[in-house]
Formats: structure tokens, sequence, C-alpha cells
């Protein structure tokens, strides 16, 4: 996991969160952030994992139970 990533998750109390997803989502998180160049667009998807974690039912904008 990059540091920014992981730093963003400590910050936002959501380690544990992220954590608690299965670890396909994890890997998807993680592959949809950094596959891209523009560190604009890094922070928009980071935003938006971060958010969907925060929310608990959404995973890559769909709807999602455990």
């Amino acid at each position: 996991m990059p540091d920014f990533v992981r730093e963003a998750l400590d910050a936002r109390g959501l380690l544990q969160a992220y954590e608690a997803r299965p670890p396909y989502q994890r890997n998807d998180y993680l592959l949809w952030i950094n596959k891209v160049k523009r560190d604009d667009t890094k922070r928009k998807h980071l935003e938006q994992m971060l958010a969907e974690l925060r929310a608990g039912d959404v995973y890559m904008g769909m709807a999602w139970k455990r």
C-alpha cells in the first residue's frame, strides 16, 4: 500500500474499515488509485474510496452489503 493511501486512511480513521473489506476490494481500490498518472486523478480516486469506506455500504459506486 502506498504511503499516501495509508496516511489518508489513518488520518480519517478508516484503516479498520479498509482492512474489513474483502481482499479483492482492497486490491481493486489500490490498483484503481495507482494506475492513473495524474496526481489530481489519484486524489479524486482516493477521496472516493475514503467516502465509500466511511459510508460502509458502497463499493466502486455500487451498493454493497457485507
